[in-house]
């Protein structure tokens, strides 16, 4: 086998990472856009959670894992090789902290206890909240990504593709 195919392959395996961020971001905003449609399409509130549970269980347990795994194993990857980038990784699990609790109050309006403007606002504040930080995480991270060395499945760091 050549150098230069062993270094062409390791680039590729490098810069995967961010191509695999970019791409389960992509996913997870149509998750999202499934979820908000399926909020509005429903005659009833009964309905309209009917539906949000079926949507927003694939589009919750997704975010929630994606973000479980960056912090347990991307962000720690990042820090180990760019320590100046503490405070943007803190800021970003801080970020997944909220995002967690607007999750956690959409599913509990969506299971019977809220409104159906209760159930759009939950999910037009998701959107709001994720939409700010998958844009300032690409912003942050995508080039370090590039070059980022680590050896891991991307599903069980980035959740499913």
């Amino acid at each position: 086998m050549a150098e230069g195919d062993n270094a062409g392959r390791e680039r590729a395996r490098l810069t995967a990472w961010a191509a695999e961020l970019r791409r389960v971001h992509s996913r997870l905003r149509q998750a999202l856009r499934v979820a908000q449609d399926a909020a509005l399409t429903g005659s009833s509130l009964e309905e309209a959670s009917r539906e949000l549970l079926l949507f927003c269980h694939g589009f919750c347990t997704a975010l929630t894992r994606h973000h479980e795994g960056e912090d347990r194993e991307l962000f720690p990857a990042i820090a180990a090789e760019h320590p100046e980038l503490g405070d943007t990784l803190r800021r970003l699990q801080q970020d997944h902290s909220m995002i967690s609790h607007l999750v956690a109050g959409l599913q509990s309006s969506a299971r019977g206890t809220g409104t159906a403007d209760g159930l759009a606002g939950h999910l037009e504040g998701i959107a709001a909240i994720m939409e700010s930080h998958f844009r300032y995480e690409e912003r942050e991270l995508l080039e370090v990504l590039e070059t980022l060395a680590l050896d891991a499945d991307p599903q069980r760091v980035l959740g499913p593709l």
